[in-house]
């Protein structure tokens, strides 16, 4: 089987940018030789139309440079308050149509918080308003994947099982695997084992399109008894990367690599640096 391409970059405009635009982003990650950017909409998404088609014009004449999208943080499909539920819808249909203009085939969110309830009534509401956005999208014609991610806390939606399985049965969705959320959470997934049983799940949960078509968000973790505390520089961390990059590379797996070390850049061209050298 032929390897797939798997494409390096950064979660958010490079530190070294000297332009702060997301177009000036772009042209940044074309002169350090990475692959691709995620466009961070933190709090909101403020783009425009115009500037969405300008960005789209950017990363084509970078040669390509491949977007995604990481929607709002203030989604929680399992409020407790309908208006903060029609909220989440809005935020990240938002994010998912700009996203589309600006040629991102990745939107990635933050689905819920458990907030004491069983397990299986807030997957059912997230599973419900997910399965909304996306007819709607589907609707419009906004052609983009619907990407949930693997969070690193005990209170937060998203387990892989979780992911996985909204994977399953709903259309144009994928996992955003947030790694190190993983390492944090599971207190484990940091041997070559452990990472190569997590892609060898997905591939039998999603098949070989799910492993040619991966969106990995890659740093070092601080964490604790509850998961996720922060984020860490790799070489700062305990997270065994490269063993994480050999198991990519067996498996020969495809899709993007963002990277979101404080550092940026620096961690994102050693990641991209490893991969090739192994």
């Amino acid at each position: 089987m032929v390897p797939n391409t798997l494409l390096f970059g950064t979660g958010g405009v490079p530190h070294s940018s000297p332009d702060r635009s997301t177009v000036g982003g772009i042209h940044r990650i074309k002169e350090l030789g990475l692959d691709c950017m995620e466009l961070e909409f933190v709090h909101q998404v403020k783009m425009g139309e115009a500037t969405a088609h300008d960005v789209a014009a950017a990363a084509s004449a970078a040669g390509g440079i491949s977007l995604s999208v990481h929607a709002p943080y203030y989604i929680n499909f399992n409020s407790r308050e309908p208006e903060k539920v029609a909220a989440s819808l809005t935020r990240l249909l938002k994010a998912a149509r700009i996203g589309a203009i600006c040629g991102a085939k990745s939107i990635v969110f933050h689905a819920a918080f458990y907030l004491g309830d069983p397990v299986e009534l807030v997957y059912t509401a997230v599973k419900q308003n997910l399965a909304e956005v996306r007819a709607i999208l589907t609707k419009e014609n906004v052609n983009v994947t619907l990407r949930p991610e693997v969070m690193g806390k005990g209170s937060e939606f998203g387990t892989i099982d979780e992911i996985l399985q909204l994977c399953t049965e709903i259309e144009g969705v994928l996992p955003a695997l947030d790694v190190a959320h993983w390492h944090a959470r599971a207190g484990k997934f940091n041997t070559y084992d452990e990472f190569t049983a997590v892609f060898e799940q997905i591939g039998r949960t999603l098949g070989n399109t799910g492993l040619a078509n991966l969106h990995i968000h890659f740093s070092g973790i601080r964490y604790g008894q509850s998961g996720e505390i922060s984020h860490l520089n790799l070489k700062d961390s305990d997270f065994h990367y490269a063993e994480l990059l050999q198991a990519l590379k067996d498996i020969k797996a495809g899709g993007t690599v963002i990277c979101e070390s404080p550092n940026l850049e620096e961690d994102a061209l050693l990641l991209q640096q490893t991969y090739r050298d192994l």
